[in-house]
């Protein structure tokens, strides 16, 4: 799938709705789905078997409640990299960052920065001393990190238990 082509399936309401329900309940059967969405099972099998092969469903998980596994703050930080820096420069600091365990998300974002991490932390002190440490290694080229410790979710895309 490398053409723009390629990158987009088309939906049908069944399909939006087969997706709608698995995006609630991952762990629904069949049976289930198929009902609510109108469909005998062995056509709504074959249908999210499809959603599979083309990329629109990408997996299944388990939603962890992040608190419950490693208590702490959860902070939202924006990174801006020099003007200098280059692809080298951003691929090491990708690298660094997918190396690093207490981040968990990061988006490559326009504007006024360069990225957009999630990171979990056990404190304010441990955000500081791995936020220092990134400041002063010179190859990751970071000019800016700006920091917003999340108070509460008002909305996620993974569902509440």
């Amino acid at each position: 799938m490398d053409t723009k082509a390629e990158a987009t399936y088309p939906l049908d309401r069944i399909d939006q709705a087969i997706i709608e329900v698995l995006r609630h309940e991952g762990r629904i059967t069949f049976e289930k789905l198929s009902t609510l969405v109108h469909l005998t099972p062995r056509p709504c099998l074959e249908r999210v078997r499809k959603l599979e092969r083309h990329g629109v469903i990408r997996g299944y998980a388990a939603i962890i409640d992040p608190q419950k596994v490693a208590p702490g703050l959860s902070v939202l930080v924006l990174v801006a990299l020099s003007n200098l820096s280059g692809r080298t420069s951003q691929k090491h600091f990708e690298a660094t960052i997918n190396a690093c365990s207490e981040v968990f998300e990061c988006q490559l974002i326009s504007g006024h920065f360069d990225y957009s991490l999630r990171l979990r932390c056990r404190d304010m002190e441990h955000y500081r001393v791995l936020s220092e440490r990134w400041m002063n290694d010179a190859a990751l080229h970071i000019d800016k990190l700006v920091a917003h410790p999340e108070l509460a979710t008002v909305k996620s895309l993974t569902p509440r238990l």
